[in-house]
């Protein structure tokens, strides 16, 4: 099952996105069948304030314990996570 995971960063909490990045880009790459399209959002300004996920996992629980495992939740950097089940239909790989 596919979800749409967004996240939003605390207020103020640039830094902590950017002394995570580097692990955090790791474990993605590393859990590239779970974490399988992902992005920063960005400010108007263009600095980063959150994450869109598209995640594949069993069930939204399986998906929670997942992204707990994440450099960015383990260094608290977000102020709410969403996760949403999500059916992929355009654009979706063969």
């Amino acid at each position: 099952m596919h979800f749409i995971v967004t996240c939003t960063d605390k207020e103020g909490a640039l830094d902590i996105r950017k002394a995570n990045r580097d692990a955090h880009l790791a474990f993605a790459k590393e859990n590239a069948a779970t974490l399988q399209v992902g992005g920063p959002l960005l400010s108007d300004s263009g600095d980063m304030i959150g994450s869109c996920l598209i995640c594949e996992a069993d069930d939204k629980q399986a998906l929670e314990a997942f992204l707990a495992q994440d450099p960015y939740a383990k260094a608290g950097l977000f102020s709410s996570v969403t996760i949403l089940p999500w059916k992929w239909v355009l654009g979706k790989p063969e």
